[in-house]
């Protein structure tokens, strides 16, 4: 073979193999929206919570609906912690213990839990459990960019079920399988009118993903530190409870805050019980910016800006000033993405290629969600991530 051609093999082999080993990386994806194909597991039904009635009925029709996927996904946390604690007895104080939890949480989450307790006959404490894993468990990566004509489009994976239960004969996690089905759009309405929507997991009564639409949308990533979710859940338990859960820290934004400039100091000064990254947009140019959170402060924050060629900002689970663990580089594929997309080219189409592309999409993707705040749009889609595919 003329050694032109070779060169032009091995080229075209190493392109086409190199999804095949670690990090199972591969070309940033085109033409992936709409959503179709392997990747795709279907779109999100929609769901509407009235924000009028008593806190202990708001998630009635979505609990009656969503009642055995929560059975069951429960029932998988059950048999994971059964599997460390065999005796049962880590369970026992779950159904003991955490129910006398659930008054000290703030109002209205306390009593929403209780409500969706009731709904599903799943134990209390077992409710309570649930809404508190995704303090301390939850990798995602978010983006916010800024088109040519300033419109500003908001993205995100959310990754959960790291180290929870890995399935050898299908090779995937079971906690985040489990979740898939319980993936639910919302609109919060009160008086009859949207207040903002989100995307969510029923049975979970904070925000991870949401949009006030026409003024700001906002997305939440795990942080992960020694000073981190479990130490403060922890304090408040034993009665320390000067932080606010990170997930109904955005619940309150969403539902309150009348405006980017709002939301972004509240997410920037209140204390909180585990570190975090906020990745907020507005709805005007240059209103953009993640907001690394630590328990006590807003550190390093970055803001969008255009001007400076900075059209967008992209957060995975790392710092922004930091490298990535290299075990877990979502950041670097992302940026390639975005970057061979351009300014000139962004739109949701576009994002929605970027989070398609391995290992921007692994393992953990239980869904993609694509916001236009200037549109008031949000939609979502459940993901799967086919073989060969990086776990995290």
């Amino acid at each position: 073979m003329p050694s032109g051609a070779l060169r032009a093999f091995l080229l075209a082999f190493a392109a086409v193999s190199a999804q095949y080993v670690p990090p199972y990386t591969e070309d940033c994806r085109t033409g992936m929206y709409p959503p179709a194909g392997p990747t795709f597991k279907g779109a999100v039904a929609w769901y509407t919570v009235d924000l009028d009635l008593a806190p202990s009925q708001r998630w009635k029709e979505v609990i009656t609906d969503k009642k055995s996927d929560l059975v069951n996904m429960i029932q998988a946390i059950k048999d994971l912690a059964n599997s460390f604690v065999p005796s049962g007895r880590l369970i026992d104080l779950v159904d003991r213990d955490l129910p006398l939890m659930v008054d000290t949480l703030p109002y209205p989450f306390g009593e929403e839990i209780k409500g969706i307790a009731t709904a599903s006959g799943v134990p209390l404490g077992e409710v309570v459990l649930f809404n508190i894993f995704y303090e301390v468990f939850t990798v995602c990566t978010s983006l916010v960019a800024e088109g040519p004509d300033g419109n500003l489009i908001h993205a995100r994976n959310l990754d959960f079920g790291l180290f929870m239960g890995w399935d050898l004969k299908n090779r995937s996690w079971v906690i985040t399988e489990k979740l898939k089905p319980l993936v639910v759009n919302v609109d919060f309405r009160r008086s009859n009118r949207t207040i903002f929507t989100s995307t969510n997991f029923a049975g979970y009564v904070g925000m991870l993903t949401g949009m006030r639409p026409h003024m700001f949308t906002l997305t939440m990533n795990e942080r992960f530190s020694l000073n981190g979710g479990y130490i403060g859940i922890l304090e408040w338990i034993l009665g320390k409870r000067d932080g606010m859960w990170m997930s109904f820290l955005t619940r309150s934004v969403l539902e309150n805050a009348t405006s980017y400039a709002e939301a972004k100091k509240l997410l920037s000064d209140t204390k909180l019980l585990a570190p975090a990254y906020f990745i907020l947009g507005g709805n005007q140019t240059g209103e953009a910016c993640i907001i690394t959170r630590s328990r006590t402060h807003n550190i390093y924050p970055l803001e969008i800006d255009p001007k400076q060629g900075r059209w967008y900002v992209l957060e995975t689970n790392y710092d922004h000033w930091k490298k990535p663990l290299f075990l877990d580089d979502r950041r670097t594929p992302a940026m390639k993405c975005m970057n061979r997309i351009t300014q000139a080219n962004i739109s949701l189409k576009t994002v929605y290629d970027v989070l398609s592309t391995k290992p921007v999409l692994n393992k953990l993707t239980t869904y993609t969600t694509l916001m236009d705040v200037s549109e008031g749009k949000l939609e979502s889609f459940i993901r799967d991530c086919p073989n060969p595919c990086m776990p995290w």
